[in-house]
């Protein structure tokens, strides 16, 4: 993916978070200067950085990388027995499985 890619979705990230680029720098610990470096492509954003500013417009690493979000390549069936809300079930799989991938992109084992 190129830089100019990831500059891009970050970009977009942050308008629709309604973040200003100081207040996403702000938030994150990354330099505004830096942030704009990212945010043009003249700068890769590191993985400390990518996961900050994912946190902080509510984005995935997955989706600001364009490496393709784990929620578009899930299918789950699940039935509700006891009247619980599907939607926060699903939710909740998504959650872990984007933390898997995660781990998984960073060699790092997950262990139990």
């Amino acid at each position: 993916m190129a830089t100019a890619d990831i500059g891009a979705r970050i970009e977009r990230a942050r308008a629709t978070a309604g973040l200003s680029q100081r207040a996403l720098a702000d938030a994150t610990g990354i330099s505004q200067s830096t942030l704009s470096r990212i945010i043009s492509g003249d700068r890769a954003a590191k993985m400390p950085e990518l996961v900050a500013i994912a946190w902080e417009t509510g984005q995935t690493v997955a989706q600001l990388t364009g490496t393709g979000a784990v929620s578009e390549r899930v299918q789950c069936a699940a039935r509700a027995t006891n009247g619980s809300d599907m939607s926060d079930m699903r939710q909740a799989l998504l959650d872990f499985l984007e933390l898997d991938a995660y781990l998984d992109d960073q060699a790092i084992p997950a262990t139990i």
